[in-house]
């Protein structure tokens, strides 16, 4: 029975990309599912062969260790050039939509006391 390895909702296609070499490297069999029409189920990459699974995963756990050390050197390497994304940087290259997520934050706040400030009443 197959076993899924990889839910692919919100991976990032070089990851997806990645994770198929890996697999073709190492003779592992798998096939892949697709999106449904209006994203409510998402694509996966699953594993045909029961006796397999044990080995994905475990290329898998090196292979997302690898990627997750290269990403944090990435960033600490941005944070020491100042090209890393803050707040701030954010606020003046979208000004507009950052103002719109506060509100939206701000609205929901008020959402969630309202129950508790209506009970006080």
């Amino acid at each position: 029975m197959s076993k899924l390895l990889l839910n692919l909702r919100n991976v990032p296609d070089d990851e997806a990309d990645d994770v198929r070499e890996m697999l073709d490297a190492n003779g592992i069999a798998y096939y892949e599912t697709k999106p449904g029409p209006w994203r409510i189920s998402v694509g996966g990459i699953w594993i045909t062969e029961d006796a397999a699974i044990v080995e994905a995963k475990r290329l898998m756990a090196d292979y997302q260790q690898v990627r997750g050390e290269r990403a944090r050197a990435e960033y600490a390497a941005a944070v020491r050039d100042g090209t890393a994304e803050t707040f701030w940087s954010q606020l003046r290259s979208e000004p507009l939509r950052v103002l719109l997520t506060m509100v939206a934050i701000v609205l929901l706040l008020g959402l969630v006391a309202l129950p508790v400030m209506l009970l006080r009443s």
